[in-house]
């Protein structure tokens, strides 16, 4: 990993840029965006907090375009009963004006794990702009908060990812643990009676 961050690091912006990109569009087996970012951060003081987080933000916006459009290719293995689940979810979405913008913002500003947000939306081929604007905006301003406190946010990170590999398949069993739980939401009858109801997740047919 430290090589990585020299190689891209000499390309400044756009070399992190370029690991951003790719650090998103991979579904699982990579660690926190911010992590990344923070980590060049600290590597190069000399880099702004603004433009940093912006082409950060930019980057993971088109790897997450990238994983969702790799995502629907996959709707085809999903059970019946959970693409009528989606379909549900993604025509609610759809009738909300700001649906997509609000849920993806607050993907992008909090720490939960995006990836499966992108996955899900994958599945449900869900089409709107509201998806990018609304994430791009979480991460440009969760990403100025994370590079600003830079060690104080990063350490007890560091500490967790000390074994890197445990670390990153501790944050994908929690995006999994996330999209397998939204899963077995009975979507319909929430949203139609507001009566919450949990059935067993078919995720996939064979």
């Amino acid at each position: 990993m430290a090589d990585i961050f020299e190689i891209f690091g000499e390309l400044s912006y756009f070399g992190i840029f370029l690991v951003l990109i790719g650090v998103n569009a991979s579904p699982i087996l990579m660690p926190p965006s911010w992590i990344v970012l923070t980590s060049f951060y600290l590597l190069d003081p000399t880099l702004n907090i603004v433009i940093l987080s912006m082409v950060g933000a930019t980057g993971a916006t088109i790897g997450r375009f990238v994983l969702k459009k790799i995502s629907g290719l996959f709707r085809r293995f999903v059970g019946e009963e959970q693409k009528s689940n989606l379909d549900i979810i993604g025509d609610y979405l759809n009738r909300k004006k700001f649906g997509y913008l609000i849920a993806s913002f607050l993907f992008g500003a909090t720490p939960l794990p995006s990836n499966m947000l992108f996955i899900a939306y994958g599945l449900m081929r869900a089409k709107s702009i509201g998806i990018y604007l609304g994430f791009w905006t979480g991460r440009v301003l969760s990403y100025m908060i994370m590079i600003y406190f830079g060690n104080a946010v990063l350490k007890p990170f560091i500490e967790i990812f000390e074994d890197r590999l445990v670390g990153i398949l501790l944050v994908d069993v929690v995006g999994i643990g996330v999209i397998i739980f939204f899963a077995s939401i009975n979507w319909a009858l929430l949203i139609t009676k507001r009566k919450l109801k949990f059935v067993k997740p078919k995720l996939w047919r064979f």
